[in-house]
């Protein structure tokens, strides 16, 4: 009897130490994996097969949803995105990146990446702003790319990524004052008056301190005189003439403060820098 009771204990023993270095070596094996996975979807990065890169990122997260890793893979995830040129699921994983780890020392890069996704969406729009037809253009996308940058400088004034995020919000804000100008005109041309009016005026409270302004004093001018209503028009001209008396009027993108980068030739709307994502250490979030 009494071997019997040290002969379960000894077996007792044996299972309970097999079991913790299983688990141990599984737990070595899954850390590896992570790695592993890792360096595959940055390789893949690095070779611009973003398909794959995204593909192997978000496995990782999936798989090993906890630590620093989890965290990396999903920063890269949405620059994947933003690479491969599948902005809104960029923005969206940008997104989860804020609303799971909020105060992450990186998270400034997630609200940064936000803008420049929202920025490359809204290239088309800037890029047909002089296009006919101005008036069904929708500028949802330049202006929600403002707002994107607009609360990355709000809550991280201080980051590295507020003087980009800064000229950005200026070519935006110049050229979403300019397609209000063209629009005006569009109007203006069609007759619509009131419309063109009101438009121009639109420019002059909302978009002050851009080049568009002064075009968009001269539509109100011409308008109000077409209406009649020479006493607006009057007080029209003397805004344009006190203060823009050495300024000419322009709504020209190239004439426009475009971010330090010039754009190209064939492209307006100014490139983005397209900072990769930050490493994320290995901490608690």
């Amino acid at each position: 009897m009494k071997f019997l009771r040290y002969t379960l204990t000894a077996s007792l023993v044996f299972t309970l130490s097999a079991c913790s270095l299983f688990s141990h070596e599984k737990g070595e094996k899954d850390n590896a994996s992570a790695e592993v996975l890792y360096k595959e979807g940055k390789s893949s990065m690095g070779a611009g097969d973003y398909k794959t890169a995204i593909q192997k990122f978000e496995t990782l997260e999936a798989r090993y949803p906890f630590g620093h890793y989890a965290q990396q893979a999903l920063l890269e995830t949405a620059y994947a995105y933003y690479k491969f040129d599948e902005s809104d699921s960029a923005i969206s994983t940008a997104d989860r990146f804020i609303k799971l780890y909020p105060r992450q020392e990186h998270v400034d890069y997630a609200y940064y990446l936000r803008g420049l996704a929202s920025y490359n969406l809204s290239k088309g729009f800037l890029d047909r702003v002089f296009s006919v037809n101005l008036s069904e253009r929708d500028p949802k996308r330049a202006r929600q790319s403002f707002q994107y940058f607009s609360e990355l400088i709000q809550r991280f004034p201080n980051s590295k990524y507020a003087d980009d995020a800064i000229q950005r919000m200026i070519y935006l804000k110049n050229s979403l004052a300019a397609y209000e100008v063209h629009v005006a005109d569009y109007y203006f041309k069609r007759g619509a008056y009131l419309a063109a009016a009101n438009r121009a005026k639109y420019v002059v409270d909302n978009y002050d301190r851009t080049p568009a302004v002064p075009d968009a004093l001269k539509v109100m001018i011409k308008a109000y005189e077409k209406m009649g209503m020479m006493q607006l028009a009057k007080d029209a001209q003397s805004i344009l003439d006190l203060n823009y008396t050495d300024n000419p009027a322009t709504t020209q993108p190239s004439e426009q403060i475009p971010p330090k980068d010039a754009p190209s030739a064939q492209d307006k709307a100014p490139p983005p820098k397209e900072p990769p994502p930050p490493a994320v250490k290995d901490q608690q979030q």
